[in-house]
């Protein structure tokens, strides 16, 4: 019988650990490769949900980001030159401004080197992501403050490095996957966990009751709720991750959102 059909108290969800991390990393960066190769001539140019940002855009910035995972020189030149740019472009956060640095300072690369690129880069960083003392992954020396009206504050290297970013790269691929049709193709192994533990989180961000019903591989029932009898929100699986991260119009409870 399908995990949808068995509600599961948000409260006893099991967080991804270190190992568990690198394990959905190791696949996801797999995954994000294959969709890379998968990419025709016209679909670099397509526009995605990220505003802005086409679809070569969206693998120029999460290869760039494997990059500075994968070297603080290059993790520090990415923030310094991101700096001066949050204010000029409009930008809500800091991040804002890294990513623009990101892309202006790829404009050469072309889109047929963007496989390989990602390839080896990602490489790198899962590596340094494997390498990082639990110690050093421990120190709040993240200042992610507000994101979108959702308080972050000071949050330690491992909430990045463990999931962190693997979730932004699972939620590109699925942008990119929507830009050119193709499917996303989820499981419940993979996919299915991500969403688990997007959901675990999302729960500690708000006090609302809820009941949500995610359809789809990668689905399945959360609630956190005093009345048995409350109503189910249905939606698929990664639609409703969209919509927490921003993309969309979320509606009810899913207002409380989790940038991801």
């Amino acid at each position: 019988m399908p995990a949808e059909h068995f509600p599961i108290d948000v409260a006893a969800i099991g967080r991804i650990a270190h190992q568990e991390a690198m394990q959905l990393a190791a696949e996801e960066n797999t995954r994000f490769h294959n969709l890379l190769l998968q990419l025709g001539t016209d679909d670099w140019q397509k526009g995605t949900d990220c505003a802005r940002w086409s679809v070569r855009d969206v693998a120029v910035h999460v290869t760039a980001s494997a990059e500075a995972q994968a070297s603080f020189v290059e993790f520090a030149r990415q923030v310094i030159r991101g700096r001066g740019l949050t204010t000029k472009i409009g930008g809500r956060h800091w991040v804002d401004g890294v990513n623009e640095a990101q892309l202006r300072a790829r404009s050469h690369i072309t889109a047929e080197e963007i496989p390989s690129r990602w390839d080896h880069a990602s490489a790198a960083a899962l590596t340094a992501r494997q390498q990082l003392p639990p110690a050093v992954g421990a120190l709040r020396l993240l200042p992610l403050g507000s994101v979108d009206g959702v308080e972050f504050g000071w949050q330690p290297l491992s909430y990045l490095f463990d999931i962190g970013f693997t979730r932004d790269v699972w939620m590109h691929r699925i942008d990119i996957c929507r830009a050119t049709g193709r499917p996303v193709n989820p499981t419940p192994e993979h996919d299915g966990r991500i969403v688990e533990d997007i959901i675990a989180e999302w729960a500690t961000r708000h006090k609302e009751p809820f009941c949500l019903k995610l359809t789809g591989p990668a689905g399945g029932t959360f609630i956190r709720a005093e009345d048995p009898e409350i109503d189910c929100f249905e939606l698929d699986a990664i639609d409703c991750c969209r919509l927490l991260s921003g993309r969309g119009t979320p509606k009810g409870v899913l207002r409380n959102l989790l940038p991801l």
